[in-house]
């Protein structure tokens, strides 16, 4: 059941929005605590040590969001000069403030891909050969699920042939797993078969599960230690953090199977969006929580129109007409349906207001 109280605008923005439940409170009240700098938190270590296991990894790192996670990782496999080799529509290319270059110095190689997936082929082509005067290619990154594709899930035998064939050269492989149970419940593939082909992987706790912050990144023991250490130079030490670890084990328990509630809500609405007029998106895309949509008038006034209505979503995607919804645990199926009334009554709306002002517009 939702969280949040019936008077509430529905929230369709993001997962990020999601409150911690009553029973999240009183695990994250109850929680054993200690000074994690000192590594004297014992449900931090807890929470770094189940993820770690889940995701077939050697050990893991609590830290207060997927982009710092991201960035860690970034900061750990390369040098600056180094060049990484990504998707052009990655999270830590277009949604974490330029932090590859101001950080650590690093040049992106960006594929361009259709839906947010790419070949081993293209991971082939995109490394450099040894040249002075050329960046060292240094690390793949893939993103699974894909957010800005529509939350896309990575096959497993197409994931593994990019990540052997990053191998054959040499590269280090990052995945960003922010949504990563997300694609664990949709495909029936375990989160480990993704995460344990990686030197590094990170997962989100404050999306789909839940959880009011953080995430986790895991790698070997080796790879923890040192990123353990960048975490500190970024000013990701944590005090007393048991208590927001402790929300993070209860989403672990709690909240992934739970996720495909999620997915079939984001299904109904997309469903319901392709009976509206001007609405296209592709159904295909819908395999997880997200719902990308083209509109035939501008996402701006349509958001605008939808909030006055209580339904709040964002204008993103490809196009000044493009926008979001996202499902999770704090949104009903009665949720979506109520969602899809308010898309309807809005887009009429304003295509009616967009032909009045055409036919009162002077003859050329």
């Amino acid at each position: 059941m939702p969280n949040s109280p019936a008077s509430k605008p529905i929230d369709l923005r993001s997962d990020t929005v999601t409150l911690p439940s009553p029973a999240m409170r009183r695990a994250m009240a109850d929680a054993e605590v200690g000074d994690d700098v000192y590594g004297e938190d014992p449900t931090v270590r807890r929470l770094e040590e189940e993820t770690a296991a889940r995701l077939g990894l050697e050990a893991g790192l609590f830290v207060p969001s997927g982009t710092q996670g991201n960035q860690i990782a970034i900061g750990v496999h390369t040098r600056p000069g180094d060049e990484l080799i990504t998707d052009e529509g990655s999270h830590l290319i277009i949604w974490e403030g330029g932090a590859v270059s101001a950080l650590w110095g690093v040049q992106p190689r960006m594929l361009h891909t259709e839906r947010g997936i790419f070949t081993a082929e293209q991971v082939g082509a995109a490394v450099r050969g040894v040249n002075l005067h050329y960046p060292r290619s240094r690390l793949l990154t893939l993103e699974n699920t894909h957010n800005r594709a529509g939350g896309i899930i990575w096959p497993l035998a197409a994931y593994r042939a990019v990540v052997e064939e990053a191998r054959r050269h040499g590269l280090r492989v990052h995945l960003d797993g922010a949504r990563l149970f997300n694609a664990e419940v949709a495909s029936g593939v375990a989160a480990s078969a993704f995460a344990s082909l990686t030197d590094s992987t990170t997962v989100c706790l404050s999306k789909g599960l839940g959880a009011p912050v953080g995430s986790v990144l895991c790698g070997s023991r080796s790879f923890v230690e040192e990123a353990r250490f960048v975490r500190k130079r970024l000013g990701g030490g944590w005090r007393q953090a048991g208590i927001l670890a402790a929300a993070g084990l209860y989403a672990l328990h709690h909240n992934i199977e739970r996720l495909a509630e999620d997915h079939r809500n984001a299904r109904r609405l997309a469903e319901g969006l392709l009976q509206l007029p001007g609405v296209t998106l592709e159904l295909s895309r819908v395999e997880t929580n997200l719902v990308y949509a083209d509109l035939d008038v501008p996402a701006g006034p349509a958001v605008d129109a939808l909030k006055q209505r209580g339904v709040l979503i964002n204008a993103a995607g490809a196009s000044s007409k493009s926008i979001r919804f996202v499902t999770h645990l704090d949104v009903s199926t009665a949720d979506v349906d109520t969602a899809l009334v308010a898309m309807r009554a809005v887009l009429s709306a304003l295509r009616a207001k967009a032909q009045a002002a055409a036919r009162a517009a002077p003859a050329p």
